[in-house]
């Protein structure tokens, strides 16, 4: 059967949060698919939909239901055909996707590292006693307590103008933004310095962006297929079984990081306290075409060690 290609007056529509960083992606997406299939911009309409995680940020996500907050709403127009395909942050999205929905189109990665951003110090180890640290993260928080456990964590939301407001209001002395969110939007400057991974590994997924599409729809099937990048599928194989079997949420501080060395996957782990108290890790090697079963071997390994309770929530 031929492909029938989107046109201006019949759009393939790209569903997406609304912020300037989510547009940014569904715009890199779009650029993709216009020159994946020699076609207009036109033929691609981008539909923004607000989520219960973008309309709620006074609240730490665990307190309002977690990742989904960021997913549900743009997947609902996704299943009643509001709209053709959705692009997410990968380190949003939850591990199981409702039925009827496949996510298995990843973008290039961008660069995986936390930025850090603060008015007044070059670096983390610059603040003094008591300063505050600002992060609606757990694994953020957790990986800063681990190592500076005379700072203040506080809770600090918003995309990221809003976080780099709040710090020109003087709500905390530094926060961290994802480098790819900052590169995508041309403002790596704001960033003093990306951290190392060995210093701070990143959240499961940071830096790629997905792309979902009902499981029946074979013309988005065949067109994702022509931008999908086999490398950071493979990557993420590794990191989200990692993450699902260790039942990843907005409640569990988990970092995780896959880097391809030839025929070999290399991935890294850390669980931690909530509180910070206490931080497991781990690293492992295997064939690439073997990661999502390394992922979930060592998430077994790890949450053995852990013991009961380690999860627990400690204000």
């Amino acid at each position: 059967m031929t492909l029938q290609l989107p046109t201006p007056m019949a759009p393939l529509k790209l569903g997406t949060r609304g912020s300037p960083l989510a547009l940014a992606q569904a715009n890199e997406t779009r650029a993709r698919l216009a020159k994946a299939f020699d076609l207009p911009f036109e033929a691609f309409e981008i539909v923004a939909i607000k989520t219960t995680g973008d309309r709620i940020i006074d609240r730490p996500l665990k307190d309002i239901g977690g990742k989904g907050l960021f997913t549900r709403e743009i997947e609902d127009a996704l299943l009643s055909g509001d709209i053709d395909i959705a692009i997410h942050s990968m380190k949003d999205m939850p591990t199981l996707q409702p039925g009827g929905l496949l996510l298995d189109t990843y973008l290039p990665r961008e660069d995986v590292r936390d930025g850090f951003v603060s008015p007044v110090y070059a670096a983390l180890a610059d603040l003094p006693e008591g300063a505050k640290v600002g992060t609606s993260s757990l694994r953020r928080r957790a990986q800063v307590l681990v190592a500076y456990p005379h700072l203040q964590v506080v809770e600090f939301r918003g995309n990221v103008q809003t976080r780099l407001k709040k710090l020109d209001d003087g709500v905390a002395s530094c926060t961290f933004l994802a480098m790819a969110g900052l590169n995508r939007l041309g403002r790596s400057e704001a960033a003093r310095s990306a951290l190392d991974p060995s210093d701070m590994l990143p959240a499961i997924a940071q830096g790629a962006i997905g792309i979902e599409r009902r499981a029946n729809d074979t013309r988005a099937a065949e067109m994702l297929s022509a931008i999908h990048h086999e490398m950071t599928g493979q990557q993420l194989a590794a990191e989200r079984a990692f993450l699902a079997a260790l039942d990843g949420s907005c409640e569990t501080p988990i970092a995780g990081l896959a880097v391809l060395d030839g025929s070999t996957l290399r991935l890294r782990g850390e669980v931690l306290r909530p509180d910070g108290s206490q931080s497991i890790k781990d690293a492992r090697s295997a064939p690439i075409a073997d990661g999502a079963e390394l992922g979930r071997a060592m998430a077994a390994d790890m949450l053995k060690e852990a013991g009961p309770g380690f999860f627990d929530w400690r204000q």
